[in-house]
Order: structure tokens, then C-alpha cells, then sequence
């Protein structure tokens, strides 16, 4: 079986049985990572380019491995010290980097549509890793791998995104992941951090934290993006930390144990204290674990589509 689509841009793009196919790939690839030897020559005919428009760590260190133990050629774009400060335009600079030959890329970018855009005028596999408030489509689908490996099952499950959803990626591409794998999603948080129009992609939307939390087996937490608000949306990281911070008090006074997430970086003492972040309900490292495994089966599924003959198991 084959992946529908020849680019990641988004989940929406994505069918049922592809994101199952990709976790079944990301549990063999997660033995693979948990061996003395961690590499596979999977992808050793192939070279992908990190073309990062926008500072990242995490998701650029999970990629580069991810892609180190498929053995594939890496090469390294960080916009901020290339010409694209000059004044180059978008499909210029990736231009140049095809002119090298490159199989695929990995962009992460500041505007929306910006892989959608690569996409459509050049020939390479395209792999978004964030764009804009728009997508991240590999953190939600290694969320619900999490999900999926931690409960059973993603289908009939009640999954709480709370925070910042306004100004997060994450959210969207999490709304569709786990709708198309028949889980229920409420999202909660401030209404200023609530995009008005968002219930109509069949969401739940709540503003009190305890029934949220009362209501789903699984909370996935996300930070306060203060760097992405253009107006001020809450008073002060204070006061909301007070209304939806989650502590280990409130957990603690629930009637069920609850799955603690959060895509990182952590905000800790806003809206995770440190002792839930630590704690046993939380799977915040399996996710990070997780990262790599389903970056390695998006790419080798990708890469599949590029050079079939040159993809070796």
C-alpha cells in the first residue's frame, strides 16, 4: 500500500487508512530506534532539505534524526543566514536548492499556504512542518500515534485541546487527525484564544477547565505563543495560569485519571505546572520518542512515491 497523496502539506489532505498506514510503518521504524543499531539504509539514494524560514528546535532535531537513521543525505537552510535576508523570494531560494539536487523537502515557513504554494511549481516531495497558524500535520500525527499507543485506540476517545488556539498549528492539524480517526475534540481555553467560526468543523468549545477536564480521557495542552499575537489576548500569564492552568491539586480532585500532552516547548508554572509535566499521567516524552519514529515512516513513505527502485527496506 501506497500513501494517497505525493506531498505531507496537511492532515486534510490525508485519508483514514493513510494515517493508519503511517503508524503501522512508525511501529516498525520504533524498533528500529530502540536498537543497539539505529540506523536502516532505507532512504540512502535520497537527499532532503531542512528549509527552516522560521526558528525551530525540536521539530528540526526530529526531522534531522529521522532522517539520519534512514541514511539519507541531509542538507541544513536556516533562513536567517542566507539570501532570503537579501531580499531573494521563496521559490527562488528552494530553486536553488533543487539545482542540487535535492528529493525532498522539509519547510517549515511563517505564512500560511507557503508549502501548499512550493507544491505547485516545483519537482520535489514536499514535507510541511509548520506553516504559519495554519498546519503541522507531523505533530498531530505522532499526538495520535501517542494517543493510539497509550489507550488502544483513538475511535470514541474524548480528546481536550487547551489553550492557545488562535495562534496554534498544532490545533487544526489535531482537530482533523483525530476526527478522521473517530475521536470526539473539545476545545477550551480563553475566548479571546478561541477562533469564533471554529466550531463549525464539528468541535466542542468550552471555557471552564474542570468540566473540560471532567469531560475527556486525554488533555493536550498547548503554550501561550505571545510571539504570534499582534494584540494582547489575556491579561497576564498570571492570571491565566489562575483560570487554565493545570496543576497537580486539580488532577488530583477529578473522579478519573486523565492523559496529559503538550507538543512542547513547555511553559511550565502557566499552563503545566512542573509536578503534571513530570507526572505519570503525562506521555510528553513518549510524544518526543514518537516524533522521531513517525518522521522516519512520513519520509520513507514519501520517498517511496519519488524513487521507488532507490527506497530499500
Amino acid at each position: 500500500m501506497s500513501l494517497s497523496v505525493n506531498h505531507l502539506l496537511g492532515i486534510k489532505d490525508l485519508t483514514q487508512a493513510d494515517i493508519l498506514h503511517i503508524f503501522e510503518m512508525a511501529k516498525q521504524f520504533k524498533e528500529v530506534i530502540n536498537r543497539p543499531i539505529k540506523k536502516v539504509p532505507s532512504l540512502r539514494d535520497i537527499t532532503i532539505a531542512n528549509v527552516f524560514f522560521e526558528n525551530s528546535t525540536r521539530t528540526r532535531i526530529s526531522f534531522e534524526l529521522a532522517q539520519k537513521r534512514l541514511s539519507a543525505d541531509v542538507v541544513n537552510f536556516s533562513a536567517s543566514n542566507s539570501s532570503v535576508s537579501k531580499g531573494e523570494t521563496l521559490l527562488d531560494t528552494v530553486n536553488n536548492i533543487l539545482a542540487m539536487k535535492v528529493d525532498m523537502i522539509v519547510m517549515r515557513h511563517s505564512s500560511a499556504g507557503a508549502p501548499h504554494f512550493l507544491a505547485k511549481h516545483i519537482n520535489a516531495a514536499i514535507v510541511n512542518a509548520g506553516d504559519g497558524t495554519h498546519e503541522h500535520p507531523t505533530q498531530a500525527l505522532l499526538d495520535t500515534f501517542s494517543i493510539k499507543e497509550k489507550l488502544g485506540e483513538v475511535a470514541g476517545k474524548k480528546v481536550a485541546i487547551i489553550g492557545d488556539i488562535s495562534h496554534s498549528r498544532v490545533a487544526l492539524s489535531n482537530i482533523f487527525a483525530l476526527q478522521k480517526l473517530g475521536a470526539e475534540v473539545m476545545l477550551c481555553g480563553m475566548p479571546t484564544l478561541i477562533p469564533k467560526f471554529i466550531n463549525q468543523l464539528g468541535v466542542k468549545v468550552s471555557y471552564n477547565l474542570r468540566e473540560t477536564l471532567e469531560w475527556c480521557d486525554v488533555a493536550n495542552v498547548l503554550r501561550i505563543q505571545l510571539e504570534r499575537q499582534d494584540v494582547k489576548n489575556i491579561p497576564s500569564l498570571r492570571e491565566y495560569s489562575l483560570y487554565y492552568g493545570i496543576n497537580k491539586e486539580l488532577l488530583d480532585s477529578l473522579n478519573k485519571e486523565i492523559v496529559i500532552m503538550h507538543p512542547g516547548p513547555i511553559n511550565r508554572g502557566v499552563e503545566l505546572d512542573s509536578d503534571v509535566a513530570d507526572s505519570d499521567h503525562s506521555i510528553i516524552l513518549n510524544q518526543v520518542e514518537n516524533g522521531v519514529a513517525i518522521r522516519m515512516a512520513v519520509l520513507y513513505l514519501l520517498a517511496e512515491k519519488i524513487k521507488p527502485k532507490s527506497v530499500t527496506n
